[in-house]
């Protein structure tokens, strides 16, 4: 009986539960200096910096300015974003965002870094600040880059004019707001650095990309490869925002070089909240043309980005939103505007779906507001307009090219695990009787595309002496169940019992080379490789096996109930994995390895339905999530446990943008959200249990016929929700309401009228 496929139960979690787990903030580095970043409270201003009372503190070894910094600006990320736009890893003569790093601090404890930071004296001269993404766009709005003459770090022009709707009997448009968030990792970045007694550097990061950070401290550095050495222990989330070289990490080895003592800097919460990147942050123009049958046929999307101060890589995520804004449906044409814009604000960068999810969420409302003019039902747009599983493989107006996919069957699987019917039913009684306790059925249908660089990864299985196996891979964990699912491909491949697999990845000594983990690809990029090792040693064990036993390699049967090696026919004369290891290590003088670089054919797209339900007080305007039932088809699933975690997960982040989450500025920037008092973080109190309707469609663009799930709740349960928010104040004219939908939100929405009130 094969293990794939089966429930099981995490290894990695009685490590995590017990204590055994190891996070950077509690690592032993002897003679460890702290680091404390002195941070803007300006969100725009010229400023001088003076550290000469600090200095002076107790325990204090060094305070430095942007002046001391001697390392090159952030790497823009496209040569069409303006070269001045570039950010400094400390600032120099102007801050542009509340957070951003004005001085560093180094002292022998914590406590002597943190209250001599207190001294440093930043005298600030205010500039004009600008927050709002679309007041940014303004002809006579504060630049934060004068030297650019423009706001905009990068545009992309639509395709068609004004006359690109013609013809269409139908017409609507909404201005959607995807809100900005905060990606809130339960384990805030940390780092630490040390000087090795042969010159190479040693880093300590939560990272998400060990090899990836290994080659950019690298470069910003000035060292080979081989001279930095990257070590990534238990990491407490990422969610996206931990995939990057951020400038407070990079400060670290250059400390430790300047120093030549080891230093280590974690984050507080508050720095968490408003210095680690923030997510979304469109502003998004939608129009949807067809006809009255329900047809629909030419869809534009005008993105609006807010990069923050500095253009990262979330400049770039529109272009992935772009790539996957026609969803699910059979268009005839899209037609996508770009523009991303810099404001005075944290920076943005990749957060769970990175692009995609904007997308779902724009197509998704747009629909169900094309579906309300024409009055038809919500599902009944999308049956007409899905596209078919025979359709397949299919390249979309916006050059994605889609794998595999049955739309219609995970909507007709998600609708029937909910009973519609019956919702809709309650639904129109509750509308009947004047309830004031009203019900909202909210459905979406959504397409995502994971590993979507199409990158390869590297995997190694190594028998050891005792016959157990060393799994390496890549990827990096950080939350995923990687230690779970590469031992079970081992395991499956091999015999031997998940016990004695250990799975290693993290070490850029240890692992050759790696894409890490990110774009949900872990299981399809980095499974395969594995899976290629583990047969290659499979292999060379027969023979050896053949040799003990004195048989023919031909005729020799592994057992992988038993993990053992017999000739066909005769199980009662067997060799383990333990003694073929002794042999080959005697014949071969090393230990039995095998390892692969495997590429892809492509990205893989995963997709499925989902369905809200929420109750809406009209009299409070609360939103309570009564039901929540999800069909996310990831191609051939591995372990159920692992998959069932990652989806409920996804949701309740998605859920959470689409009810409470929203990180705010005033208009001076100064963060309103900068902790979890402000920060409106749900906590399982706030969610039913999620229900999971299982669907598997295997890609063939890898041997696994794997797709991502990572982030595929997030995608899915975000509009969804909103949906059902709307639906339910149907009833009542409302047509929109923005997202996070607060009580505030709602309860303006509903109006005077129905709740007896003034607004």
């Amino acid at each position: 009986m094969s293990i794939l496929g089966t429930r099981v139960l995490r290894t990695e979690d009685p490590r995590f539960l017990t204590g055994g787990d190891r996070y950077i903030d509690n690592l032993p580095i002897p003679g460890a200096l702290h680091v404390v970043y002195v941070r803007a409270t300006s969100a725009h201003a010229r400023i001088v910096v003076d550290v000469s009372a600090a200095l002076t503190a107790p325990g204090v070894v060094a305070a430095l300015t942007g002046a001391d910094v001697d390392l090159a600006f952030d790497a823009l990320p496209n040569r069409r974003v303006p070269a001045v736009m570039a950010r400094p890893k400390v600032a120099i003569d102007t801050v542009r965002f509340v957070g951003e790093i004005v001085a560093i601090v180094v002292a022998e404890t914590r406590t002597a870094a943190v209250d001599a930071a207190e001294l440093v004296i930043v005298d600030s001269d205010p500039l004009p600040v600008v927050v709002d993404v679309e007041a940014a766009l303004a002809e006579d709005a504060p630049l934060l880059f004068p030297e650019a003459g423009t706001n905009v770090a990068i545009h992309a022009a639509p395709r068609h004019g004004d006359d690109y709707f013609d013809g269409c009997e139908v017409v609507v448009r909404q201005r959607i707001v995807n809100q900005r968030l905060a990606p809130c990792p339960l384990e805030a970045r940390a780092s630490a650095a040390r000087v090795e007694a042969d010159g190479r550097v040693t880093v300590w990061s939560c990272t998400q990309n060990p090899h990836s950070t290994r080659d950019g401290l690298a470069a910003a550095l000035g060292l080979d490869v081989d001279q930095v050495h990257v070590v990534t222990p238990d990491v407490g989330g990422g969610f996206g925002a931990k995939g990057g070289t951020a400038p407070e990490e990079v400060l670290l080895p250059w400390l430790a070089r300047r120093l030549g003592r080891p230093v280590r800097w974690v984050e507080t919460r508050t720095e968490s909240m408003t210095t680690l990147v923030h997510g979304r942050g469109q502003v998004q123009y939608a129009e949807l043309g067809g006809r009255r049958d329900g047809t629909l046929e030419r869809y534009r999307l005008r993105i609006v980005q807010d990069a923050g101060a500095y253009p990262i890589g979330g400049a770039m995520l529109p272009f992935l939103t772009r790539m996957m804004a026609p969803g699910v449906y059979a268009l005839d044409q899209v037609d996508v505007e770009v523009t991303s814009v810099v404001t005075n604000t944290c920076p943005v960068e990749a957060y769970r779906g990175a692009g995609r999810p904007e997308a779902t969420a724009a197509i998704e409302r747009i629909v169900d507001l094309f579906a309300a003019e024409i009055g038809i039902d919500a599902v009944e747009i999308r049956r007409r307009n899905l596209l078919t599983a025979d359709q397949f493989p299919y390249v979309t107006p916006t050059k994605a090219h889609y794998d595999t996919g049955d739309y219609g069957g995970a909507l007709d699987r998600v609708l029937a695990a909910a009973d519609y019917g019956a919702l809709r039913a309650e639904q129109a009684d509750r509308w009947a009787r004047d309830d004031r306790r009203v019900l909202g059925i909210g459905v979406s249908t959504y397409v995502e595309i994971t590993n979507p660089g199409g990158e390869g990864e590297f995997g190694s299985v190594e028998i050891t002496a005792d016959g157990g196996a060393i799994v390496r891979t890549g990827t990096s964990a950080h939350g995923q169940g990687h230690d779970t699912v590469f031992a079970m491909l081992v395991a499956e491949e091999t015999g031997i019992p998940m016990a004695n697999i250990e799975v290693r990845h993290g070490d850029t000594d240890d692992v050759a080379r790696g894409n890490g983990t990110g774009g949900s690809r872990s299981l399809q990029a980095g499974g395969p490789p594995i899976v290629a090792s583990a047969r290659d040693v499979v292999e060379i064990a027969r023979a050896l096996a053949a040799e003990l036993l004195e048989a023919n390699p031909a005729d020799m049967v592994l057992d992988t109930e038993r993990g053992e090696f017999h000739v066909a026919g005769t199980p009662a004369r067997s060799v383990g994995w333990a003694d073929v290891a002794a042999r080959f290590a005697a014949d071969e003088g090393h230990t039995l390895l095998a390892e692969h670089d495997v590429a892809p054919e492509g990205a893989t797209f995963p997709f499925g339905a989902h369905v809200a339900v929420v109750e809406v007080d009209l009299d409070t305007g609360r939103v309570e999530l009564a039901r929540f039932v999800a069909c996310d088809d990831c191609g051939r699933v591995m372990n159920p446990v692992i998959v069932a975690g990652q989806v409920h997960g996804g949701v309740a982040q998605g859920v959470a943008q689409a009810l409470w989450e929203e990180v705010r500025y005033d208009a001076d920037g100064n963060p309103l959200t900068a902790t979890f008092l402000d920060y409106a973080f749900p906590s399982a109190a706030e969610f039913p249990s999620f229900e999971r309707v299982p669907m598997e469609t295997l890609t063939p663009r890898n041997p696994l016929g794997a797709k991502g799930i990572g982030e595929s709740g997030t995608i899915g349960s975000t509009p969804a929700v909103h949906n059902a928010v709307v639906d339910a104040l149907a009833h009542l004219g409302v047509r929109h309401v923005d997202m996070p939908c607060t009580p505030e939100r709602v309860w303006r929405a509903i109006g005077p009228t129905t709740t007896g009130g003034a607004r």
